[in-house]
């Protein structure tokens, strides 16, 4: 009885002793995870509406850019992958919205005209129409229809500063199948022609004219998830096709979709054109004068981000319903010079995509506004681009010179009188998810000037 004793009265310190550990422990975890979530708060809210100088026109000084906060990130999610690059302050002006929402639209500027085609109104609508935003008035001023034939999103678009050619495409909602079809706006007239097809159809190629020729390279092939490195080029002048075939040219060093090529002969730029005035010259100025300048030493092509992959349509889905796959989103540059050899140039500062028409030339510069880049490496969700990029054509670097309102993909950039004004697109959850959600037909401006 004795030893039993002893022994009960032994045990009872132990597990006290036990229990004070685990308590302690528990403490210690809380605080721990505590830390952690202070530290994602900290990165999350460097995009919080109250850190913008937001004019909003005919609205509350007060509104919310943000959106909601459901299905929000783990919250130690986002510093483990592409977190937000620290970038300035820029002062948002929100303008007339567009007519219509819209994703994966394209748009090319003529002067102080904004041309924006197609897009998704969602998944299962697509848009048949083309919205002009007249950068003078700050108004949208008129809707016309693009042929019955005509892909609605994922184009290849180029001008020579009148006619605008559509290249290939996605015809019709979801992830249907792509079109080979050819086609060239008469902007002055309005009236639409049909081009040669294209050899073989392509998802978002990269499209620009060069040298006389309309250049067409990489996209995504038939299936829309497999990168095409293709290259082919069509001469063309006054919105008419110079020959019945394609030709092949020398093929793109990476393929696939949702990148955007164009041309510059600084040469010709810096002779005639003052560095004091070169802020103040459109992107479409600068394409009509290199494509009449083509003769100038200098004359480079660059192709810029974009990614390899892309959602595909579900097997045997009667509405070719969209499936997510594998993609590769990367930030490579590559410059194809006059003796049409490809070299590679400085990445981007991160990996981007869905940028075809998010880019503006300001003062020797590229601008790129928003994106999409790698997606999250624990949930694999996409995930949006909010800093806005310049690309120094003299220096060849990158820099972030400042944040959209919001996070957004496919949006329609443009640039008039040292305004850069970016439209519609895909924007984000929130100012902590970086997740897309809202379809959107936003319009906005800041006023920039670059050294």
């Amino acid at each position: 009885m004795i030893r039993s004793t002893a022994k009960h009265s032994f045990a009872k310190p132990i597990i006290l002793l036990l229990a004070f550990v685990a308590l302690l422990a528990i403490s210690l975890t809380r605080d721990f995870h505590s830390a952690s979530s202070s530290a994602y708060v900290s990165l999350a809210t460097t995009w919080a509406p109250d850190k913008y100088r937001i004019n909003v026109s005919n609205h509350s000084q007060n509104q919310d850019v943000g959106g909601s906060d459901r299905d929000r990130y783990p919250q130690r999610a986002l510093v483990m992958t592409y977190a937000d690059l620290p970038a300035p302050e820029l002062k948002w002006e929100q303008m007339a919205s567009a007519p219509v929402v819209r994703l994966d639209g394209y748009s090319l500027q003529i002067k102080d005209l904004l041309f924006v085609f197609a897009g998704y109104e969602n998944l299962d609508h697509v848009h048949s129409h083309v919205d002009v935003y007249n950068f003078t008035t700050n108004t949208w001023t008129e809707s016309f229809a693009i042929p019955k034939d005509m892909a609605h999103s994922h184009l290849g678009v180029a001008t020579d500063g009148r006619y605008i050619y559509i290249v290939s495409g996605q015809y019709g909602p979801q992830c249907r199948g792509p079109t080979a079809n050819t086609f060239v706006l008469d902007t002055h007239t309005r009236k639409w022609e049909s081009l040669p097809p294209l050899p073989a159809p392509r998802y978002a190629p990269a499209t620009q004219l060069w040298k006389g020729r309309l250049h067409v390279m990489g996209g995504g092939k038939e299936n829309r998830h497999t990168p095409g490195l293709d290259h082919w080029s069509l001469a063309v002048a006054n919105g008419k096709a110079l020959e019945k075939h394609w030709r092949k040219e020398v093929p793109i060093p990476r393929g696939g979709p949702h990148r955007f090529i164009l041309k510059i002969v600084l040469s010709f730029l810096q002779k005639y054109i003052p560095r004091s005035e070169m802020q103040f010259i459109s992107k479409p100025d600068i394409e009509a004068i290199s494509y009449r300048a083509c003769i100038a030493v200098g004359d480079r092509l660059y192709v810029i981000g974009g990614q390899e992959g892309d959602f595909m349509a579900k097997p045997g889905s009667p509405i070719f319903k969209c499936s997510r796959r594998f993609e590769v989103v990367f930030g490579d540059v590559y410059m194809l010079d006059e003796s049409m050899k490809w070299k590679g140039l400085p990445s981007m500062p991160k990996p981007v995509s869905h940028i075809e028409c998010s880019w503006v030339i300001v003062n020797n510069s590229i601008v790129i506004v928003g994106g999409t880049t790698e997606k999250h490496p624990v949930t694999k969700r996409m995930i949006l681009v909010g800093e806005v990029f310049q690309f120094n054509l003299n220096t060849l670097t990158w820099s972030v010179i400042g944040k959209m309102p919001y996070r957004a993909k496919t949006t329609q950039a443009g640039f008039w009188d040292g305004w850069l004004y970016f439209t519609s697109g895909q924007r984000d959850r929130g100012p902590d998810n970086p997740q897309p959600r809202k379809v959107v037909g936003d319009t906005w401006r800041t006023k920039l000037r670059l050294q």
